[in-house]
C-alpha cells in the first residue's frame, strides 16, 4: 500500500488516509443502507400501516428516494466549500450529519404514536441523510486519489469505493444479528431501532479516524500556486466542463440503478414475491456484497495498468448483458441461481465502480474537482439509484411480472455504456503516463 520512494511519514499518512476513506465511507453507507433495508422490511408497517402491502412498500421506497433529491444539493454545498476551504472539513461535517440523522430515525415514534408526523419526520431525517452523503463521496474519493503515488490512483481511489459494499455488509450483519438475537416479534416491535442507534458509536469511531488525516496535497498545492481558490467553484465547473459533468453522471446511472435494485428492491421482492425468508435473502445479499468488495480493488488495480476508462467500459458492456438475465435468474427462486445472479452482479459492479474515483477525478482540475466529481456522481445517483427501487416496485405492481423491470435495467445500463464511450479517452493516456513515471521512479526505466 506504500510507495517505494515515499518517506516513512508520507507512508504513514497515506495509510491513514486510505483507512479514513474506507472506514468513514463504510460508516456513512452503513447509515444509508440500514434505511434501505428497513424500508424494504419494516417501514411499510411502522409508518404506513393503513396502506395495502404493495402501496406501503411503494410509500417506503418513496421516502427512500427522497434522500436522493437532497444529494445534489449536498454535493453542491460541500463541493463549494471543499474546493475553497478543503476536503477534510467537509468529510467531518458529512459524517456528523449522517450519523446524527440516522440515530434520530432510531428514536422516531411510529405512525401509531404520533400519526402523520411520523412519516413527515422520517422524510425530513432522510433529507438530512441525503445532504450528508451528497458531499461525502467527493471528499473521500479525492482524499484517497490526491494522496496516491503516481500510477496508483485507481487502487488508492478504490478504498472509498470499498466503503459502499463494506457499509452494506455491516448493515446486513447488524440486521441479521439483531433479528436472530431478538426473534421476529421483538425485532418488529422495537429491535429494528437498534441498528440505527448503533450509528452513534460508529460515527465516533469514524470521526476519530478522519480528524487525524492531513489535507489533500493537491488542494494544498493549488492554494500555494499563485491562484486564489475559485470564488464559485460550482458555477465555474458548470460553465467550463458541463459536458464532463453530464457524461460522468451518465456513466454512473446504470451502475447505481442496478446497485440499488440489488441492495434494496431485491430484498422486498424476494421476501414478498418469491417466499424467501428475510434472513435467507439477507444472507445471499451479504455474500454477493463480499464478492463486490473483493473485486473493487482488483478491478481498480487493473485500471492502473490498462486505463480507468477501458476497465469501466468492459464492465459496462457486461452490465448490460447481466441486466437482461438478472431477474430471470432471481425468478427461479432457486437459492443457487439467485446467488449466481447476485454474485455475478457483484463481480461486474467491481469493474464499473472500482476505478470510478480515479476516472472522475481525472476529468477535472484540482481547482474545481470536488464540485465537478460531486455533481457528476450525484446526477448519476439521482437518475439511477434514487428512483430505481420505486420504479421497480411500480413496474412490478402494474404488470405483476419482472420483465418490465428487466427492460428498465437494460435501458439504464445501455445509457451508461453510451456515456462511457463518449468520455474523453485522455484519462487512459494520463493513466499510462503516470504508470510509466512510477516504473521509471522504481526501476530507472519506462
Amino acid at each position: 500500500m506504500s510507495h517505494p520512494h515515499a518517506s516513512p511519514s508520507t507512508q504513514r499518512q497515506v495509510r491513514r488516509v486510505v483507512t479514513a476513506s474506507f472506514v468513514g465511507t463504510a460508516v456513512e453507507w452503513y447509515d444509508y443502507f440500514i434505511y434501505g433495508t428497513a424500508a424494504a422490511l419494516v417501514f411499510s408497517r411502522e409508518f404506513f400501516p393503513h396502506f395495502s402491502s404493495t402501496a406501503g412498500t411503494l410509500a417506503s421506497f418513496a421516502t427512500y428516494s427522497v434522500g436522493f433529491l437532497a444529494r445534489p444539493l449536498g454535493g453542491v454545498i460541500m463541493g463549494h466549500f471543499g474546493d475553497r476551504v478543503g476536503r477534510k472539513a467537509m468529510l467531518v461535517l458529512s459524517l456528523t450529519m449522517m450519523g446524527l440523522a440516522t440515530a434520530c430515525i432510531g428514536l422516531l415514534p411510529t405512525y401509531e404514536t404520533i400519526g402523520v408526523w411520523a412519516p413527515v419526520l422520517l422524510v425530513l431525517l432522510r433529507l438530512v441523510q441525503g445532504l450528508g452523503v451528497g458531499g461525502e463521496w467527493g471528499g473521500a474519493a479525492l482524499m484517497a486519489v490526491e494522496h496516491a503515488p503516481p500510477g496508483k490512483r485507481g487502487f488508492y481511489g478504490s478504498f472509498p469505493q470499498m466503503g459502499v459494499p463494506g457499509g452494506l455488509i455491516l448493515a446486513n450483519v447488524v440486521f441479521l444479528a439483531t433479528s436472530h438475537g431478538l426473534g421476529p416479534q421483538r425485532f418488529g416491535d422495537w429491535g429494528w431501532r437498534l441498528p440505527f442507534l448503533a450509528s452513534f458509536l460508529l460515527v465516533i469511531i469514524g470521526l476519530v479516524i478522519r480528524t487525524k488525516v492531513e489535507e489533500s496535497p493537491e488542494f494544498a498545492q493549488a492554494g500555494t500556486g499563485g491562484r486564489a481558490p475559485a470564488r464559485m467553484p460550482v458555477l465555474e465547473v458548470l460553465r467550463t466542463q458541463w459536458k464532463e459533468i453530464l457524461l460522468a453522471g451518465g456513466t454512473f446511472i446504470g451502475n447505481n440503478a442496478f446497485g440499488y435494485i440489488f441492495m434494496a428492491y431485491t430484498l422486498a421482492y424476494a421476501t414478498a414475491g418469491l417466499g424467501f425468508t428475510r434472513d435467507a435473502i439477507l444472507t445471499l445479499v451479504l455474500t454477493a456484497a463480499a464478492v463486490w468488495l473483493v473485486f473493487i480493488p482488483w478491478a481498480a488495480t487493473l485500471s492502473d495498468r490498462y486505463g480507468h476508462r477501458r476497465v469501466v467500459l468492459a464492465g459496462s458492456v457486461t452490465l448490460v448483458a447481466w441486466a437482461a438475465v438478472y431477474f430471470p435468474l432471481i425468478d427461479t427462486a432457486s437459492t443457487g441461481l439467485v446467488l449466481l445472479a447476485l454474485g455475478g452482479l457483484g463481480v461486474i459492479l467491481g469493474f464499473t465502480y472500482g476505478p470510478q474515483a480515479a476516472l472522475f477525478s481525472e476529468l477535472f482540475s484540482a481547482r474545481v474537482r470536488y464540485s465537478g466529481i460531486s455533481l457528476g456522481y450525484q446526477i448519476g445517483a439521482v437518475l439511477g439509484g434514487g428512483i430505481a427501487p420505486t420504479v421497480a416496485t411500480a413496474l412490478y405492481g402494474s404488470a405483476h411480472a419482472t420483465w418490465p423491470v428487466t427492460c428498465y435495467l437494460v435501458g439504464m445500463c445501455a445509457v451508461s455504456l453510451v456515456c462511457v464511450l463518449l468520455l474523453p479517452s485522455g484519462s487512459d493516456r494520463r493513466s499510462s503516463v503516470a504508470r510509466q513515471m512510477s516504473r521509471t521512479a522504481v526501476g530507472g526505466r519506462p
